[in-house]
């Protein structure tokens, strides 16, 4: 008996540390799936167990460096839990090993990650803490260190045995393996990423993750451009966007604005439910508010983002491209000649320029813009910062400086295509005192809602200046302008919708209208009031604009993934990352799968309801999932830029 409790108590760092990473890892399952789910937790502990066999092979059996290895293992896992639980509370998705190439833009929105830590969430951290007051504790009470390597010297049998164990350990690691293989093959048709994880488990996750990237790599390097799009116009084809099957005539609204320039404004953390509200008697959006009233507003618009979330948005409106939801765009495709708006334009006699008051490289906007083929950006160096927010300067800053630079195009006759990325809105949306351009009442003052109208009152406010801008310079006239916003603001897990609809007395869903943004198009001179009921995506706008400019896709032979929204009578887009692949939107419903069709969810975007029967949409979810799929495949085999 003396002698099993040596033994066990030599091996005392490879036990504790498996028992407390198993325990963190059942944290981490409750972080993510609200639930342990025990079924797929055999599965974290199975592939836990390979890391740490592997760890034991690689250390001495004892002493200083055995108990340091597994202090540091030990942090390191803690250090990985901890980030992606913190990323799964903002992104609703469980992060892959490729969000680790993000990392370097975390100190940029610094004050929007630690507005998301929770103090439950540093439970992962207490067990390293005790551990090292108690290593400091027994050190100072020893008179000298025993401290020292085990190269195998002692007895025969001692060296028997740990020859043993290291057999043994060895054994284990490939049992683990075996089975762990069988957990991940399990998940293998299943689209939902969130499902997937809870069944495989967290750290399965991350190998079934290289392993469809890299199947998906193997299929795209056997591909052919010409012979994808091909498959994509023999898709879209199939789906019954139109009622009516000859769309040869002219489309509605077609060159509605051409020949003028153009500005888009792409509005940071800008959801829907601000425009037409009215807080205490105040309009919140007033400026928004009068040009939806003059031009064509689109209340039934919903964001598509992936990893890249900003920089996603601005792809996607230049390219109606699908983000493939596995790495930000900017930097997995910032290579690529990209088929965009920019081009488009250009091909018509414009100049196109980008404004964003951030350094160019972050998100590796240095590399996206040349690939959607801006001719200028203008980014930090050319702002005056007047310290709005942690990022510096002003939306009205950049309207100020935008304006400027468009005016030396106006004078040179030279028709311009100008977008403006704001960022006065940001998270965790505190804006200056001496900025604040309406009162709140007491119970939204101090609260995250109530910082958010603030924001989003100001970022309306700054477009105020801009349009007074383009009319003092006399652009106002021949110029259309373009507002969306790039992805939701309000965080479910700091204010619940029944907050919202309790203190707003407006109806929100924590989905739908989390994820719904506004699409405005303002053209001068006609006072249209157009307020369309069609459901669209941000891979739908570029169609949209292209055909007010009067270009034609068609001439042009310009792949798009998505469709006017003008010239169609009923829509269906899909949406993955912040919602599981499969997920789609029609005119109707949004659609979440669950491990598939039959046992998915629907709600009612009309009445924020959730709808019973969905059987009749299993055509969407199928076309929209095949669409995906070509839409990846299309923009992996997009050319390099030379």
């Amino acid at each position: 008996m003396g002698n099993i409790t040596t033994f066990f108590k030599s091996r005392s760092n490879f036990i504790v540390t498996i028992m407390l990473l198993v325990l963190k890892l059942i944290l981490l399952r409750y972080f993510f799936f609200s639930a342990i789910h025990w079924q797929g937790l055999p599965g974290e502990i199975l592939s836990m167990l390979v890391l740490l066999c592997f760890v034991e092979l690689l250390l001495p059996n004892k002493g200083r460096w055995n108990w340091l290895g597994y202090f540091g293992f030990n942090l390191i896992i803690s250090f990985i839990l901890f980030a992606a639980t913190l990323y799964f509370a903002y992104f609703g998705t469980v992060p892959t090993y490729r969000v680790l190439s993000g990392l370097n833009q975390v100190p940029e929105v610094g004050a929007s990650v630690s507005a998301l830590i929770k103090p439950q969430q540093f439970l992962f951290f207490v067990d390293l803490l005790i551990l090292f007051i108690w290593k400091i504790v027994r050190r100072s009470q020893r008179s000298t260190s025993n401290y020292g390597y085990s190269f195998g010297f002692g007895s025969q049998k001692r060296r028997d045995r740990r020859w043993l164990w290291k057999a043994g350990i060895s054994a284990l690691m490939v049992v683990s393996i075996l089975i762990s293989g069988l957990y991940i093959a399990s998940g293998k048709d299943i689209d939902n990423e969130l499902v997937r994880a809870e069944k495989v488990g967290f750290l399965n996750y991350q190998v079934d993750a290289l392993l469809r990237n890299q199947e998906e790599e193997r299929k795209i390097a056997e591909g052919n451009l010409q012979e994808t799009i091909t498959k994509i116009e023999q898709l879209q084809s199939t789906y019954p966007y139109r009622d009516n099957a000859n769309t040869d005539g002219q489309p509605q609204y077609f060159g509605a604005a051409k020949g003028k320039n153009l500005i888009v404004v792409q509005m940071e953390s800008f959801q829907n439910f601000p425009i037409h509200l009215t807080v205490d008697g105040q309009e919140v959006t007033p400026v928004l508010n009068g040009l939806a009233k003059e031009g064509i507003y689109f209340p039934y618009l919903y964001q598509q983002i992936g990893q890249g979330n900003t920089s996603d948005a601005e792809f996607m409106s230049n390219t109606s491209i699908y983000p493939t939801g596995t790495i930000a765009m900017s930097t997995g495709f910032g290579s690529r000649e990209l088929p965009s708006l920019p081009r488009l334009l250009q091909n018509h006699g414009y100049e196109a320029n980008t404004f964003h008051i951030n350094d160019v490289t972050f998100w590796d906007r240095n590399k996206l813009y040349p690939a959607l083929h801006f001719d200028k950006y203008y980014d930090k160096p050319y702002y005056e910062n007047d310290h709005f927010n942690d990022f510096g300067a002003s939306d009205e800053e950049m309207y100020r400086v935008g304006v400027e630079k468009l005016q030396k195009l106006k004078d040179s006759n030279q028709l311009f295509y100008a977008q403006f990325v704001t960022t006065s809105s940001h998270s965790p949306f505190i804006v200056p005192k001496d900025r604040q351009h309406m009162t709140l009442p007491a119970d939204l003052e101090g609260t995250s809602l109530g910082n958010y109208l603030l924001a989003a009152n100001y970022t309306d406010y700054a477009i105020g200046t801009l349009v007074q801008r383009l009319k003092d310079t006399g652009m106002w006239d021949n110029t259309m302008l373009v507002f969306y916003g790039d992805h939701f603001g309000v965080n479910s897990n700091e204010t619940s919708a029944a907050e919202i609809t309790s203190k707003l007395g407006v109806p929100y869903d924590d989905k739908v209208s989390r994820f719904n943004i506004p699409f405005i198009v303002h053209i001068p001179g006609q006072n249209m009031g157009v307020v369309s009921e069609r459901s669209g995506g941000q891979v739908d706008m570029l169609p949209t604009i292209a055909n007010l400019l009067g270009v034609s896709l068609k001439d042009e032979q310009f792949t798009a993934l998505g469709q006017d929204l003008l010239n169609i009578d009923r829509n269906v887009f899909g949406m993955r990352y912040y919602l599981p692949t499969g997920s789609f939107f029609n005119d109707e419903i949004m659609f979440v799968p669950g491990k598939g069709f039959e046992d998915g969810t629907a709600t009612s975007l009309r009445t924020l309801e959730p709808i019973e029967d969905f059987s009749a949409y299993r055509q969407d979810y199928d076309y929209v999932t095949q669409l995906m799929k070509l839409s990846d495949e299309y923009v992996n085999l997009l050319p390099k830029r030379h």
